[in-house]
């Protein structure tokens, strides 16, 4: 037989070192410090009782007390892991913030189909997924007509930048305002797919419960990673 009163220094003892395991989990940032804890200490509890003293059970007090502990130990290892977890978010916004700021007033390539033609010139561009042997751009007024065929000719993979001087197919001049392009691409008899980038300067910076996003021209909550080149 095994004393009980053994039983609950051994467990005692145990206990105080998975504390300090929990401890030193926590500070390492292990993310399974608490579930490894609970299943140490239920194993030792279960031995506990397969070889406790029949004529001398264990005392319900020893048992709620150890309970206690072991709830105490997860609550603290969780929440040092929350507020691990807010610590890295604040930081990583407010390095956000301060990029984001330092970019008001430069211009930007972000994902969209629009061309701002101010003062007889325009500026867009595009993202090849890869290598096309002919790409041309097709520009469109806000009624849908088709405005001016820009032929780029081959293309290498990667983000290509290109201008409109402003006219028309026939060399008329056309008004300042918005308007949209899209791109067709091939290689080949294959299509590339590409991803059409619109060019606008950054003109605030908000931050909310989402994070940090742009205004970028007529373009509102363009966030960091959207952000493909800066000027």
């Amino acid at each position: 037989m095994v004393n009980s009163t053994q039983d609950a220094t051994s467990a005692a003892a145990l206990f105080t070192s998975l504390n300090a395991a929990a401890s030193a989990g926590s500070s390492a940032g292990t993310a399974s410090s608490a579930s490894d804890i609970q299943n140490r200490f239920l194993e030792l509890l279960v031995t506990q009782m397969k070889n406790q003293d029949p004529l001398n059970p264990m005392d319900n007090a020893q048992v709620t007390s150890q309970m206690a502990q072991l709830s105490t130990v997860t609550g603290i290892d969780n929440l040092n892991a929350t507020l691990q977890a807010l610590s890295n978010s604040l930081t990583s916004n407010s390095n956000q913030s301060m990029q984001a700021a330092g970019m008001i007033g430069h211009g930007v390539l972000v994902p969209g189909k629009g061309i701002d033609l101010a003062s007889g010139a325009g500026m867009a561009g595009f993202q090849l997924p890869q290598a096309a042997d002919i790409a041309q751009v097709s520009i469109y007024n806000s009624s849908g007509a088709l405005v001016r065929n820009i032929n780029l000719g081959a293309q290498p993979a990667g983000i290509v930048k290109w201008q409109w001087d402003g006219k028309d197919n026939n060399g008329v001049a056309m008004p300042d305002g918005g308007y949209t392009f899209a791109v067709n691409a091939t290689q080949g008899a294959n299509t590339v797919t590409p991803t059409n980038l619109q060019f606008g300067v950054v003109s605030s910076v908000t931050q909310d419960t989402n994070g940090v996003t742009l205004s970028v021209g007529q373009l509102a909550g363009i966030t960091m990673s959207q952000v493909t080149q800066i000027f």
